[in-house]
Formats: structure tokens, sequence, C-alpha cells
């Protein structure tokens, strides 16, 4: 089996199909997996379609925010239009309100599968067509990995208070403020008549049983929420946005200086792994292990207590996307190992993060 020159902690991303046939020696593989291997030619084409998948589904998503926006508008002006009447009463705006937080919900919810496809997008965009027309453009050493684990473990780029606080901080702030302006308008000039004092505006404001002030008390203290979570979760950036750049690089004059961050590396650190692999054919499984999946491993010697038996250990890092391949390699070498993959809190080293920083 033959396999492609990558750097070291790149893993390899097998072809969607394809026939196990030697490629000609003059031409380059770009991706080998288990006999398969992928020219540079089929893996541009494989990347294109996926590329237009991942364009589509954005597509629909973004469709569906804009129809749960429209649903707002059209409910907050046809509730404006009937409290404004001369029989209407201002109450159908509070109902109007709950409504539009059930429209921002449902809205929050739809960006956040919204940010899952543009993530996946603008990974490809930066780091593989930007690179093609950039020569001296290198992508990231490991946005393979991130786009494959991503493929794999599919999870949300921005959490429900994000998402939250950016669609109301872009589209609904104005919507809750119309709202607001329009109920105390109806209720200080128009219902049912032009209150002068604070006991009529409180007379006007009630519903029901219930006093103007607790009226107003609970439409502040709503009001009071939804813009605090607006403001609170400005400084949260874990999505890509849509129009962000790759890097944003600190000003060194601003006294902050944290390097350059790209923009598609989310917030947590993605998923690294320890293998611990019991076997008797230690020699062979970590000569496969070192052939295959090109990562390294070391080998212990261990007792098994029950048995009393001589067993090798070998310990082997690796990320999320590897442990298919890792059980393969094994079951395959030794059917009788013992495999325990466990989360590490974090691994250093060549082929994962670097042991020394800049900072140190």
């Amino acid at each position: 089996m033959a396999h492609s020159d990558r750097p070291p902690g790149e893993p390899e991303v097998p072809a969607a199909a394809g026939p196990q046939s030697q490629a000609p020696p003059d031409q380059e593989v770009v991706w080998s997996f288990r006999g398969y291997r992928l020219r540079p030619s089929e893996f541009t084409t494989a990347m294109v379609h996926f590329f237009r998948a991942e364009i589509s589904r954005a597509n629909v998503w973004r469709t569906r925010l804009d129809t749960t926006t429209n649903w707002a508008v059209v409910t907050t002006g046809a509730a404006i239009t009937i409290a404004f009447n001369a029989s209407g009463h201002h109450g159908v705006i509070l109902l109007n309100t709950l409504l539009v937080t059930l429209f921002l919900y449902i809205e929050a919810r739809r960006y956040r599968y919204y940010e899952l496809w543009s993530y996946r997008v603008r990974l490809m965009e930066t780091d593989f067509f930007a690179s093609m027309l950039v020569p001296p453009f290198h992508p990231a050493p490991d946005w393979a990995e991130a786009l494959a684990e991503n493929l794999l473990h599919p999870n949300f780029p921005i959490s429900m208070w994000e998402a939250f606080g950016r669609r109301f901080r872009r589209n609904y702030m104005w919507i809750y403020i119309i709202l607001a302006i329009a109920w105390l308008g109806k209720s200080w000039l128009l219902m049912p008549q032009p209150a002068t004092t604070w006991a009529e505006f409180s007379r006007n404001a009630s519903i029901g049983i219930l006093p103007g002030w607790a009226v107003l008390l609970v439409g502040l203290v709503f009001n009071s929420a939804l813009f605090l979570i607006g403001l609170l979760t400005a400084t949260l950036h874990q999505a890509t946005g849509e129009v962000l750049p790759r890097y944003f690089f600190d000003m060194k004059w601003t006294g902050i200086s944290v390097g350059p961050r790209a923009w598609f590396r989310q917030a947590r650190r993605r998923q690294q792994l320890l293998a611990i692999i019991i076997t008797d054919r230690s020699q062979d499984v970590g000569q496969q292990i070192l052939a295959e999946m090109k990562r390294g491993v070391t080998s212990m010697e261990g007792m098994g207590m029950y048995t009393g038996k001589q067993h090798n250990v070998l310990m082997c890092a690796l990320t999320a996307t590897e442990v298919p391949h890792l059980k393969a390699v094994v079951s395959d070498t030794d059917p009788q190992a013992f495999v325990i993959v466990s989360p590490a809190q974090e691994v250093l080293g060549k082929g994962f993060n670097p042991l020394q920083t800049k900072e140190s």
C-alpha cells in the first residue's frame, strides 16, 4: 500500500469511492486510504461537488431565517394597525410581542443550523480555493482535520445564547423598539382619550384585573432582559459570521497582543484522544499504526493481574477522526487485542499542538 507525503499529524481522508488501482508513478497522489488513491484532479472534483452541496444547504437555511423575520414584520404591522383603530386595544401589541419572541427563538435555532453549513463553506473558501488562487498562500495545517471532524461529529459552532443575541441585535431589536413605542403611544395618547396624569396613564395601561403599573413593570423587565441578552452576547464570537476575514490581527499600539486568530477556529479546542492497546502482537500492531496512520507509538511492559501473564501495552495519541482507522488496524492485526480510547486534556508535540509557543 502506498501513502501520500503529508505533514506529520495531518490525517488521511478516504476517497468517496474508487477501485483499488495503482496510480502511475509520475502522478502525485493527494489522499490514500486502505488501497484507495485520489489523484489531484479527482480530489478537486470531489471538493467542488461538496462545496456546491454545502452552499445549497446554507442557502436553504438562510431562506428559513428570512421567513421568520418576515413573519415578525408582518404580524407587527398587523398588530399595530389593529391596535390603532378606534376600537382597538393596546393588549394586541403585548400579545404580538410574545409572538415575535417566539419567532426570535425559532430563528435563533435555525441560525445555529445555518452557521453549521456556513462554517464548512468558509473553511473551504479560505483554505482550499484561496490557496489555489494565491500560490504563496498556505492553508492551515489542520484544516482537513477540522473539516473531517465536523463531518463525522457535527457540532453547532454557535451556542443558543449567542444565536439568540445575534439575531436580536441585527433584526429584532428594532421590532421590539417599534412595538414599545406603539404601546406607549396607544396607552398615553389614544386610549380611550389622551392621558394628562400618571393616574390616567395607569388606567389606560391596565389589562383586566392587572393594574397599569404592573403591566408597565412587566414590560420593562421583559424588554430589559432581551436587551441585556443582546448586550452580553455581543462579545461572543464562536461563530464564523458571514463576511469575516480569515484572520484578525491585534493592533500592537493598543497594548493587547494575542496574535492572529483564525476566524474558523471554534472557541473550544478540538478533541484529542489517547489510545491504550494491550496486545501480544505489539510489534506487528505498532508497525501497522506507524505505516498506515503515520502516528507515533510507545511500547510499555505490563502484566495482567488476573492471569499473571506479561503483555505489551502500546500508547498512541490521536484525534477523533482517526479512531475508526485505529480500530480497523488493530482488529486486522490482532483481533484479541484490548483497546482503550480516552480523552486527553492536551497533547503537545509533533503532529499536534506545538510544545513551545511564541509567548514562552
